[in-house]
């Protein structure tokens, strides 16, 4: 007997425009980046999408009565099983409209938790995701949290096949939650060896960092040589991926691609991610990859730097910016744009998909690394631990002795590693 193909599931996406928030994003441009979220995910039909401009929000369902009941008749008539809200939703907003609807409602967190949970390969991954998840859903009180259930796929907020509902009170999620961070720290303890071990090899780490869906996994793909998942799509890759690459000035460097970032990235998402992310405190330099050709790239740069801020990067940090995809822009526009990066040493206008500016930004990330190295002998007394543990956190301790006044520690450094250890 024949099976018919699974049907995708219908969705509305909707953006609460908040006239009362200055910081608010363009309404336009804010629900173009919901509906890519949402077709980011497998099997999803966008059957329609709306701006909702609001003057005040409504504690118990967000919308006004009359936008509740327009909604209600356009989701029944168009055949909806799935709202996706751009933004916070409360616990009770979403059970009320849920129920007023009759439809599955996910909001903004509850949306990029499922792409995450869809794309997530590693073990690390479908930790920190499983994580974030439980994370949320305590946040929600008692819901179903069924993709600790499931076979494969899918955190169960929209449903899918072989789906059963568990009801879990929050000690249960407390108990999950503890059981994922014991194992993600046996995790962290290996990546950190891994880490460690790369900072005995004379290979210095460049992290491409940027908006999701700014270029970073093409042009990883175009140094490298390796096959990471590139597509015109949010959060195309989600696991760091890592690669050595020889630089056309012989220098051979690791170079690694990680996760995009977004704007209203959730703190669920940022806080079990930190390990993954960590990667790139730790890059000798880092690669900020822009789109210069999206409408907000100015926005898109300001919401990384606040989460590279967020993580912990010193403002100091060794950094270039990359101005990608210059083939989607006219002529005339790409000349102006080479010209003025050309006007700084830390900018660079390149497509990742021609080739264009590849040399120039290659040589750049060489320059940025021939930070000359110089061996000094320090003493460093016994009650201060913290400055020793820096130095093996950092790597850079050959030898090390003790005397009757302290540690005797070797050290082979950049100028950059003895300014900081100095001001310590």
């Amino acid at each position: 007997m024949e099976i018919d193909p699974p049907r995708n599931t219908r969705a509305w996406v909707l953006h609460p425009e908040l006239k009362f928030d200055n910081a608010r994003r363009d309404p336009v441009a804010a629900l173009a980046e919901a509906v890519a979220l949402a077709k980011a995910m497998p099997e999803m039909e966008i059957a329609g999408s709306d701006i909702v401009p609001l003057r005040s929000v409504r504690a118990g369902m967000l919308f006004g009565k009359g936008k509740t009941a327009e909604f209600k008749a356009i989701f029944a008539a168009d055949e909806v099983e799935l709202v996706l809200i751009d933004g916070v939703l409360s616990p009770v907003q979403q059970r009320n409209l849920e129920e007023e609807w009759g439809v599955k409602i996910l909001d903004r967190t509850g949306l990029i938790l499922e792409i995450f949970s869809d794309r997530a390969r590693t073990r690390e991954g479908v930790l920190q995701v499983e994580m974030a998840a439980l994370s949320y859903q305590r946040t929600r009180l008692v819901r179903a949290w069924t993709h600790l259930e499931r076979q494969r796929g899918g955190l169960g907020f929209v449903g899918g096949p072989g789906e059963t509902q568990i009801e879990a009170d929050r000690r249960a999620i407390d108990d999950a939650i503890t059981r994922l961070k014991r194992q993600l720290g046996k995790v962290v303890k290996t990546r950190e060896l891994h880490r460690a071990s790369r900072k005995k090899v004379p290979f210095p780490v460049v992290a491409l960092v940027g908006y999701t869906n700014a270029g970073k996994s093409t042009l990883f793909n175009r140094l490298t040589g390796a096959k990471v998942m590139a597509k015109d799509m949010l959060f195309a890759t989600l696991d760091p991926t890592m690669r050595s690459v020889e630089l056309p000035s012989g220098q051979e460097i690791i170079l690694s691609d990680t996760v995009g970032f977004i704007s209203e990235l959730p703190t669920e998402l940022v806080a079990a991610f930190r390990a993954t992310l960590e990667e790139v405190l730790d890059a000798d330099l880092v690669v900020h990859v822009r789109d210069i050709s999206h409408a907000n790239t100015h926005e898109q740069a300001r919401n990384v730097a606040a989460i590279l801020e967020q993580l912990g990067m010193a403002e100091d940090a060794p950094m270039i910016e990359v101005w990608n995809k210059l083939d989607l822009l006219e002529a005339d526009d790409q000349d102006a744009l080479v010209e003025k990066a050309a006007r700084h040493d830390d900018k660079f206008a390149i497509s990742s998909t021609t080739g264009q500016g590849l040399e120039e930004l290659l040589e750049a990330i060489s320059a940025n690394l021939t930070d000359p190295k110089t061996t000094r002998e320090l003493l460093i007394p016994y009650a201060d631990g913290r400055k020793r543990a820096w130095l093996f956190q950092e790597g850079v301790v050959t030898g090390e002795d003790q005397n009757e006044d302290g540690f005797v520690v070797q050290v082979f450094w950049t100028a950059r590693q003895e300014k900081h250890y100095r001001e310590m």
